[in-house]
């Protein structure tokens, strides 16, 4: 049975994305509708609705990806701090049903309630070029 999904999509390399790191189980891109420039997603390529289904293998590498990548997000946006979020099921906000793990980068006397908003891809495409030279 094939479901649709948009992170599955992109992880298939059928929808685009803004990639900052990939290997052979895991991908990093940036959300398209960013809380912050840099604001990057890390998902398992295999499909898993949330934590709840993950194997613990599974979960332990996308984590050591987090600290990677969360570790260049910081560096690459100079940011002072970042926080990662993990939401599991609509009461907890989750939006797409395929477990990700948001990194995003924080400043210093920046409001935590900010308005997402669309991002355009070149810019998009910049910030990620920014970020992989830390990878």
């Amino acid at each position: 049975m094939s479901i649709h999904c948009t992170f599955c999509e992109i992880a298939r390399k059928e929808k685009p994305a803004s990639c900052v790191y990939e290997d052979d189980r895991t991908m990093a891109f940036l959300d398209v509708r960013p809380i912050n420039d840099g604001h990057t997603l890390v998902i398992p390529k295999k499909h898993y609705d949330n934590i709840y289904k993950i194997p613990d293998e599974e979960v332990a590498h996308l984590f050591r990806v987090v600290k990677k990548v969360a570790t260049a997000v910081k560096k690459g946006m100079n940011a002072e701090g970042i926080r990662i979020f993990q939401n599991n099921g609509r009461a907890a906000s989750q939006v797409v049903f395929h477990i990700h793990v948001h990194i995003l980068p924080r400043y210093e006397g920046q409001n935590s309630h900010q308005p997402r908003s669309n991002v355009c891809t070149e810019r998009l495409d910049d910030v990620a070029r920014r970020i992989k030279q830390f990878i």
